[in-house]
């Protein structure tokens, strides 16, 4: 699916919902450098700075939206970015530009980060020949999970299920609850409409196929070193060849390839969203007219006359 589609699946209220939130957060009262700033009407460019995939345009607009604010990219939701590249430019008051500014990289620079580790484990997994699918699993970041499945997507990853209703998923400690491997799955399906698939975490062959045998959908093969995971799915479909297969647990982008194999039909990592590195992004003001330019001199240090870092608490002191 085209990159630029997956804004299709961003409901516009839930957007400028999270949006609201977010601002509310950062500004939940008075605004004084709104004072330093003033209202009149401004620009500023978006810049990339580090590499990855560009994803979280949505969100970016849905932020600016709710100040006012117009953007306009330069690059295409899913792009590849080669630092330094202006991505795109925002219009309107000085103020409302520097209030939606941190949000708005804050959710752009994290959307980007999965969208880029998702890209990398599809690139590392096809590499290897194999077609299963890679997918994020619910490990995410509490009250941002909408930007960091759909960031999974833009990286060409599957956002595995969105919340428990997704997917009847029994896991180890659903079946101690329960009282075994039979009696939970028995009672998932008790409980699940015809709309839901049922998977079952397993530990081990055997139970493994006493899922399949009481009727599971899917298993899901936690922490198996790769060798042990091969062995255990080829004699699980070797009994039920409809029954899907998922690894997990322990998976990196290093050692991803050594958990392709011909049946596993899905491998989650939680890494993808858990682990996944912020890309830099800054936003710049610049003055009507002018082309605007990037900063490429960091905040943290200026040089002095030696050629020594003088720390930002040093700079400038107050008799």
């Amino acid at each position: 699916m085209d990159a630029e589609d997956l804004a299709l699946l961003l409901p516009p209220a839930t957007l400028a919902a999270l949006a609201d939130a977010w601002l509310q957060e950062d500004c939940p009262g008075l605004n004084y450098t709104a004072l330093v700033t003033g209202a009149a009407p401004s620009q500023a460019a978006l810049w990339a700075k580090s590499p990855g995939v560009l994803a979280g345009r949505p969100f970016f607009d849905a932020i600016f939206a709710q100040l006012k604010c117009e953007v306009s990219w330069s690059l295409p939701e899913g792009s590849k970015l080669v630092p330094v590249a202006k991505v795109a430019e925002v219009r309107g008051p000085a103020h409302c530009l520097l209030l939606g500014e941190r949000v708005a990289l804050n959710t752009l620079a994290r959307c980007s980060g999965v969208a880029s580790a998702a890209a990398a484990a599809v690139e590392a997994a096809r590499g290897t020949g194999w077609t299963g699918r890679v997918a994020g699993t619910r490990k995410t970041t509490p009250g941002f999970r909408l930007v960091e499945k759909y960031g999974l997507l833009v990286g060409g990853a599957d956002s595995h299920r969105y919340d428990l209703g997704g997917l009847l998923m029994v896991k180890d400690n659903h079946v101690v609850a329960a009282g075994g491997v039979e009696k939970a799955v028995q009672a998932a399906w008790r409980a699940a409409n015809f709309t839901l698939k049922v998977e079952v975490e397993c530990s081990s062959l055997q139970e493994a196929v006493e899922a399949a045998q009481a009727g599971a959908d899917l298993v899901l093969l936690d922490n198996f070193r790769p060798e042990e995971l091969h062995l255990t799915a080829a004699a699980l479909k070797a009994q039920f060849p409809s029954v899907g297969v998922e690894a997990s647990g322990g998976i990196t982008l290093g050692n991803l390839p050594q958990f392709c194999g011909p049946h596993i039909d899905v491998i989650s990592l939680g890494m993808l969203t858990q682990a996944a590195q912020a890309l830099d992004f800054s936003l710049k003001l610049f003055a009507e007219g002018t082309t605007p330019a990037p900063h490429t001199a960091g905040p943290e240090a200026e040089e002095d006359d030696t050629g020594r870092g003088i720390p930002w608490f040093a700079r400038n002191p107050r008799g």
